[in-house]
């Protein structure tokens, strides 16, 4: 659904990519695992606390420029290995970083935004992997801003945005102010490492 015209975003979900138990297993190691921060992103001219926890991981030269700020990568942990090589597989490209977000209650969210930095390429392959809370995922069209996508992430599953998504179209991940549970999110990309 790639171009101009395409009347929805490039994106497939799979609600069950990792079995509940497989899930469960991942969800609680990286919670307690990773060395999550709080990171200051740029928004209306001023630096705030981002209203989530991240850790940015990846192989030694996926530097990642964000919110204003380089991000140098954390290594590779072990509970990711297998996920990242199946991850490659399943959407047909590999991955050197992912950028992990730990969104703690329905207050974490995540504001409007493209992956669109120039280190991912035209047509970057982002996959996103939920794991705990289900949150409500929302892709709006950049000049036709009422055309929207809206997704249920539940525990497990993957969502892959692919061709001009990144350009097209936004996404967020909105406050709730129904009670949920932790959840944290594993986008995988491939940042092209220049000379």
């Amino acid at each position: 659904m790639a171009g101009e015209d395409a009347a929805w975003p490039d994106v497939e979900l799979t609600e069950r990519w990792l079995e509940p138990a497989a899930a469960d297993t991942l969800f609680e190691d990286l919670r307690h695992s990773l060395p999550w921060r709080s990171h200051r992103v740029r928004m209306f001219g001023r630096d705030i606390d981002a209203p989530r926890l991240s850790c940015w991981i990846g192989d030694p030269a996926a530097r990642y420029r964000y919110s204003g700020t380089t991000h140098e990568p954390e290594p590779w942990p072990a509970a990711l290995a297998a996920v990242r090589e199946r991850l490659a597989h399943a959407a047909g490209t590999p991955f050197n970083s992912v950028l992990a977000n730990l969104y703690r209650d329905g207050r974490d969210c995540m504001g409007w935004h493209s992956d669109d930095e120039p280190e991912l390429g035209p047509q970057p392959v982002i996959a996103s992997l939920s794991l705990g809370a289900t949150r409500r995922f929302v892709l709006k069209h950049r000049r036709e801003p009422a055309r929207q996508a809206v997704f249920e992430l539940p525990h497990g599953s993957l969502l892959v945005m692919r061709g001009d998504t990144q350009r097209d179209w936004r996404h967020a991940l909105p406050r709730t102010a129904r009670a949920v549970g932790p959840r944290i999110n594993l986008t995988f990309r491939e940042i092209i490492v220049r000379g």
